[in-house]
């Protein structure tokens, strides 16, 4: 099921600041309903890497060996792992990470590779798989929540296909903003809207349209709940101590370099920040995009100067503070993107699309870290070991968060689907 993001927006817009006892009833119907779905605080945190990153100038580096490129390699808190000097504070946190260097896939095309990723099925035109996303947000959604079960930051993801809008991304740019969306509306000319959406949403649902006009009003339903809620302010970074802020990267416009060196301001940083917060407040599943990945040129300058130090900073920052709070065993995170880049540095000192052989990281979320797991060949053109595919890795996240693999969906044609395409999950990560 699919619907149009900006006719979507423009019923938030008309829905987004309902008064108290409305809200209140709705989010105390959704807790009688939902209370069977509810887990034990786990979830999932995506960084998402749009573009496909040279992940053989990151986390499997080939020094010496003609494709191996500039960057050296250096130790990391995880014994014999090394990954690249660009990644310093990553290197002290990997003790608790897991590389999959054997990571081998078909799909080499962005969209292909995105949809591939993000839902352990190669794209077929006759049925829209659900993402990692509404997975696990259906399977985790805590009902003393008011935001939705699947946000993503800075970027819109992929959304929940044939599981319906309820478990549809909410969207928000790094400063938590929810695009289009004015909360500065008087009350009586708020409940006029409303009266209206109310009158045109319950015409579609009795006009016998399917199930897309109830689904999209349980979407509106719990967009109102969360823009009158306290719940609100996991959004809003500004409470946070100054030495959290900097740690992931943020500080005031123009004020330098933090403390070590690290970099502030990063857009990144502040959309791991957000993340955090969110998981610590309940919601199940959270998805970071990075962009500038797509590196056909001048590719190690932009890694080095650019996408590295805001990468190092904000992935190492998230999986710190989930550790010293006491979160990392519960929350899954996962490093990924489209696909890899060629092992062969172009003309123009860049690396083309490659899904042939690459590396991904996952933390916490029940699975061991400080390893390595699978290897490519000396100059990285090939899977040494056995491949690991999209659907293995998500088999594994799944089981890491305690959902059964034997879950079974049914689609919109009446096919079942496995969960994780029936993926096995990774034997490393629970030995």
């Amino acid at each position: 099921m699919s619907m149009n993001r900006r006719h979507f927006m423009s019923h938030l817009a008309a829905s987004a600041a309902l008064t108290g006892p409305v809200a209140a009833s709705f989010t105390n119907i959704m807790r009688a309903n939902a209370k069977e779905l509810q887990k034990k605080h786990k979830a999932c945190i995506l960084l998402f890497m749009n573009g496909g990153p040279p992940t053989i100038d990151i986390w499997d580096l080939k020094p010496g060996a003609p494709t191996g490129g500039p960057f050296q390699q250096i130790e990391t808190s995880a014994p014999g792992v090394k990954i690249s000097e660009h990644m310093p504070m990553m290197a002290k946190v990997m003790d608790r990470a897991a590389i999959l260097r054997s990571m081998s896939t078909r799909e080499a095309d962005h969209t292909r590779g995105r949809y591939y990723m993000h839902t352990g099925y190669v794209p077929n035109p006759s049925i829209e798989h659900p993402s990692y996303g509404a997975v696990i947000a259906k399977e985790c959604s805590n009902p003393g929540v008011d935001i939705p079960p699947f946000v993503s930051v800075g970027g819109a993801s992929f959304g929940p296909g044939f599981l319906g809008m309820s478990y549809a991304p909410f969207v928000v740019d790094a400063n938590g903003d929810v695009r289009n969306l004015n909360m500065n509306m008087e009350a009586p000319r708020l409940a006029q809207r409303l009266q209206m959406l109310g009158q045109i949403e319950g015409g579609f649902a009795a006009s016998m349209r399917g199930e897309a006009p109830i689904e999209h009003k349980k979407v509106i339903d719990r967009t109102v709940a969360l823009m009158t809620s306290d719940q609100m302010k996991a959004f809003k970074i500004d409470d946070e101590p100054t030495a959290v802020k900097e740690r992931y990267g943020v500080a005031a416009p123009g004020a330098g370099m933090a403390a070590g060196g690290m970099r502030r301001n990063t857009t990144f940083g502040r959309s791991c920040l957000i993340a955090r917060r969110l998981v610590e407040r309940g919601v199940p599943f959270v998805e970071v995009e990075m962009g500038g990945w797509d590196l056909h040129q001048d590719t190690h300058n932009i890694l080095k100067n650019t996408q590295l130090p805001a990468l190092d900073q904000g992935m190492s920052a998230l999986i710190e503070d989930l550790t010293q709070r006491g979160m990392l065993e519960d929350t899954a995170v996962i490093w990924m993107g489209d696909f890899g880049r060629t092992p062969r540095i172009n003309t123009r000192a860049g690396r083309d699309h490659w899904a042939r052989c690459w590396s991904t990281v996952v933390a916490g979320g029940g699975m061991k870290g400080g390893q390595a797991v699978g290897a490519t060949n000396e100059d990285g053109t090939a899977v040494a070991t056995d491949p690991i595919k999209s659907e293995d890795m998500m088999a594994s996240v799944l089981k890491g968060l305690g959902i059964s693999l034997e879950t079974t969906y049914t689609s919109k044609n009446n096919r079942p689907m496995k969960i994780a395409n029936a993926g096995s999950p990774i034997k490393e990560l629970f030995s």
